[in-house]
């Protein structure tokens, strides 16, 4: 097993949208899969309406978002950040949402050539018309490589 450097980390995080996210709720660890974009200001955009993953991340703002690669058991590429939680709201929320669906659209342009046009094809739907636009501010990115 080797270390992968920044720069390799952040390409596998750039060219990905669906990673690991985890969070602690009541002194519990949960990880719940999440599509998210890893943007040029090395911040993880992402959205979610409202429910038990949101409550607890405002409770605990603490995270850790995995992100892997795999193409065989013997070898795979993991990235893991470590950052903190931040809600975003007005303007600056309906900015990095509309910057999360351009982005995540062109990683599945460009890695599965499929050209999607609204943002309900490649994540989760939000029950109400309200979606919690959220950050993930990075304090850390570490990675892991077998080949």
């Amino acid at each position: 097993m080797e270390t992968l450097d920044l720069q390799k980390c952040e390409y596998i995080l750039h060219n990905n949208y669906i990673g690991h996210l985890a969070y602690i709720y009541n002194k519990r660890p949960f990880v719940v899969p999440i599509t998210y974009l890893y943007n040029k200001d090395q911040i993880i955009i992402g959205y979610s309406g409202e429910g038990h993953k949101i409550n607890a991340l405002r409770l605990n703002p603490n995270v850790a978002l995995e992100v892997s690669e795999i193409d065989a058991i013997d070898k795979w590429k993991s990235v893991v950040v470590h950052g903190t939680y931040q809600e975003l709201t007005g303007s600056g929320a309906k900015a990095m949402l509309h910057e999360f669906s351009l982005g995540v659209k062109e990683v599945i342009l460009n890695n599965e050539g499929r050209d999607l046009d609204y943002i309900h094809e490649f994540s989760a739907k939000v029950e109400n018309d309200s979606p919690v636009i959220y950050a993930i501010k990075v304090d850390e990115i570490t990675g892991k490589l077998r080949i």
